[in-house]
């Protein structure tokens, strides 16, 4: 996918509910099509839809890649099923603190993408740099 174009979260607005929304589902693709242990159909998803070969629309109603996203979900509950109070309380915990950390990741993401809108600076409105004075 190096040389070749990755869509932007505009082109997931077919199936987002807001920009915000699709922001979140385009890195959540990225993180999909680049960890090596996803493999499989979910990664094959991603990377198409990323390089914009497939849309997410279709992509979510092509058989094989629903079942590979919910043969994934079914191993998670599983997981989940067996784990013990102790290791379900660490789950939390681990979570928690993580869930703050994208909170705060996508907050400085968000004061980066509008910051620069919201500052810029020009230079004089007085024309020939005259003094008002003058």
């Amino acid at each position: 996918m190096s040389n070749e174009r990755e869509i932007r979260d505009e082109d997931l607005m077919d199936v987002a509910q807001d920009p915000e929304q699709a922001h979140r589902l385009r890195k959540a693709l990225k993180v999909l099509a680049d960890n090596p242990k996803v493999g499989g159909k979910l990664q094959e998803m991603a990377q198409e839809v990323l390089a914009g070969r497939i849309g997410m629309k279709e992509a979510i109603q092509t058989p094989g890649y629903m079942d590979a996203i919910g043969d994934r979900l079914g191993e998670m509950r599983r997981a989940a099923e067996n784990q013990t109070m102790a290791e379900r309380e660490e789950s939390r915990t681990k979570f928690a603190a993580w869930q703050q950390e994208q909170e705060t990741k996508e907050a400085e993401e968000r004061a980066e993408r509008d910051g620069p809108s919201l500052n810029i600076v020009t230079g004089s409105r007085r024309g020939g740099g005259r003094s008002h004075r003058g």
